[in-house]
């Protein structure tokens, strides 16, 4: 099988925008529920998608495993983590202990918590 580029840059931008203000999500736990509904894809991916098509979407708020952005994305993003009071540690990294949010699963047809891609 092998996946539809289309439905899986928009299933990874539906996946981010549920990520709740203050709160993270990793480019791993995002590939993983668009993964068990398209049967594919991985984190580096979901950064490919994200770089290309998610200046929409609310961006910061995927980081690395370890709370961190690439470099190019630090300053915006610090700005915005701290607007919205996401916990940071002393490195200026999101403490992903605190911050991080799991995406609830995909459905087919339907974005997260059953609602559909355009909120219908």
């Amino acid at each position: 099988m092998s996946l539809d580029h289309e439905e899986y840059v928009e299933r990874v931008l539906e996946c981010v925008e549920t990520i709740p203000r203050g709160r993270v999500s990793t480019y791993g736990a995002i590939a993983e529920v668009v993964g068990e509904l398209l049967g594919g894809g991985g984190p580096r991916l979901v950064g490919s998608t994200m770089a290309q098509h998610g200046g929409a979407v609310t961006w910061w708020r995927v980081v690395r495993s370890d709370g961190s952005l690439p470099p190019s994305h630090q300053d915006e993003a610090r700005q915005r983590y701290l607007e919205e009071g996401t916990p940071l540690r002393p490195s200026g990294n999101v403490d992903i202990t605190q911050a991080f949010w799991r995406p609830p699963a995909l459905r087919a047809g339907r974005g997260p918590a059953g609602r559909s891609p355009r909120g219908e």
